[in-house]
């Protein structure tokens, strides 16, 4: 499905990208990990066909460098940083769906599912939009397409729970044809994610590793926390999970994404102080 060989690439007399070697099938789900700097972004840029390189990038046979409308119409990308553009959001979807010869109506109806009201910003620049409104369109246009090949560069770091859990669903909806390769610097962030670890440092890879596949993106877990005392800050945070309380706020329940559940106790294990039980049951 997709192949780097050899890849190497150089920005003026650094070296980047030193020797890559890897073999992704069709149904793998990698999380590419590793610090700023280890090459990780370069790599995506290489297999879109963004940078010039040395060596062999191919999806399904195909140069991303030489024929990059072809590759760009086989990949749904979600970028870190979504792009400054002034196209208003209706053009945008437009344009999108133009260029992987999608219906625009899937694209939105995807958006309206993770709870963006596209009828409502339309006419607004998409550089106007909010972090979770620009995060939402990125994944509704990568997500819209038969792409066979999903990229995502920290695709729910801009999202409300509610939304990564929808997003979780609609992945889940790609597990058996797609390819999926998810960067982050961060494991935890997407180990229920994955089922295939690379690491990579100083532009080499590290780690090659499998992991565990439980393909279990659409399991919620049913969550109850209770408060030896009221905090102000706990309650906000907990009220961003859309956890229901008690009339004096000290008992705390709710259903919590199985993919979040390490981001969630990552959460938590900051106010363990004031946690008298708490209990995370697969439903």
């Amino acid at each position: 499905m997709i192949q780097f060989k050899n890849l190497v690439k150089t920005f003026k007399r650094a070296r980047v990208l030193d020797g890559i070697d890897l073999n992704i099938g069709l149904g793998e789900r990698v999380a590419l990990i590793g610090s700023n700097g280890a090459g990780k972004t370069t790599l995506i840029r290489c297999l879109l066909g963004e940078y010039a390189f040395d060596g062999v990038v191919e999806i399904d046979g195909i140069d991303p460098r030489r024929n990059r409308t072809a590759v760009l119409g086989r990949i749904g990308f979600v970028p870190q940083l979504p792009p400054p553009l002034k196209m208003p959001v209706g053009q945008l979807i437009e344009f999108s769906a133009a260029l992987c010869g999608t219906d625009p109506a899937r694209i939105v109806a995807i958006a309206r599912q993770l709870g963006l009201d596209v009828e409502a910003i339309r006419a607004r620049q998409f550089v106007r939009l909010s972090g979770g409104m620009k995060q939402k369109l990125l994944i509704a246009i990568a997500l819209g397409r038969d792409a066979k090949v999903l990229v995502m560069d920290e695709p729910a770091a801009n999202l409300d729970p509610e939304a990564r859990k929808i997003f979780f669903d609609l992945l889940a909806e790609r597990l058996n044809d797609a390819t999926m390769i998810i960067s982050s610097h961060r494991l935890d962030e997407v180990s229920s994610l994955v089922n295939r670890v690379v690491e990579m440092d100083m532009g080499k890879v590290v780690l090659d590793d499998t992991v565990a596949d439980d393909a279990g993106l659409t399991d919620t877990l049913a969550c109850r926390i209770v408060l030896k005392r009221f905090e102000p800050a706990f309650a906000k945070a907990l009220d961003g999970w859309k956890l229901a309380a008690d009339a004096e706020r000290l008992v705390w329940h709710g259903q919590i994404a199985g993919p979040d559940r390490l981001r969630f106790l990552g959460i938590l294990s900051r106010y363990t102080a004031l946690v008298s039980d708490f209990s995370l049951a697969e439903n």
